[in-house]
């Protein structure tokens, strides 16, 4: 099942791809159907097995022999892991398929930000339709407590949070990263949202070092925030409950 489950990630991972190269020139996710970006030649079937066509074609297209991105394979492999994690975490539950949805998109939101330095309100709306059907399924169909009302705090208390970072940071942070948290703070609630934020930062400043540390980035280059945003909110996701009981732990 496990085997299953991490194909499946690595399949799903392959059309991310799309997204990822697609959304932002917004152009369909649908058609035209796959094609190398170097020569627009349609990319047939056998090319396209996540994995295994990049390595037999050695990381170049079958016709120009032009270079494809590592991150093809990077983002079909880190699907694949997520949902192998959330497997383990979740079991195969309403839970389970609604997160792994939510956590594709978030992959797409990472890379799209990290190389567009922006945040399609598509993606982000989409994560909280999906988190709104799955709160429904979960309160009709399970015994799970769905608290609506802390969704709803977690959403608006993130969001005007992150207004105040943006008016008072003078640009440093965009609306994007307000309307991204804000849902996140919807499918967390307000307790597990502010958990998020803090570790987002945490998170940011010490990568934010190594970058200027190691000369990949300079004190005049922009950061994308989101990226932090979204490892802080999968470490909550899965660990939240067990770092808040440690951290009370300690201070008692």
């Amino acid at each position: 099942m496990h085997l299953l489950v991490f194909i499946i990630g690595l399949v799903i991972g392959s059309f991310l791809n799309v997204c990822i190269y697609r959304i932002p020139k917004k152009q369909s996710i649908c058609y035209p159907s796959s094609h190398c970006i170097k020569c627009n030649i349609k990319i047939k079937w056998y090319d396209n097995i996540p994995l295994i066509s990049y390595a037999i074609l050695q990381g170049k297209c079958r016709y120009c022999k032009e270079n494809i991105d590592l991150q093809y394979p990077i983002v079909e492999i880190l699907n694949g892991i997520l949902y192998l994690i959330l497997f383990y975490h979740y079991k195969f539950t309403i839970s389970f398929i609604f997160h792994g949805l939510i956590a594709s998109i978030l992959l797409v939101v990472f890379f799209i930000d990290f190389q567009e330095m922006i945040i399609p309100d598509i993606l982000v709306v989409t994560i909280i339709v999906l988190e709104i059907f799955h709160k429904f399924i979960l309160y009709f169909t399970t015994s799970a407590k769905v608290n609506l009302l802390d969704s709803v705090i977690g959403l608006l208390v993130a969001g005007m949070i992150f207004m105040f970072i943006i008016l008072f940071s003078k640009g440093q942070m965009g609306s994007g990263d307000m309307t991204l948290i804000s849902a996140l703070g919807f499918i967390l609630g307000l307790k597990y949202i502010l958990l998020t934020i803090f570790l987002s930062f945490f998170i940011g400043a010490i990568l934010s070092l190594l970058l200027l540390l190691f000369g990949v980035k300079s004190r005049k280059d922009f950061i994308p925030f989101s990226p932090f945003i979204i490892l802080g909110f999968f470490i909550v996701l899965l660990y939240g409950e067990s770092i808040i009981n440690l951290y009370i732990e300690l201070i008692i």
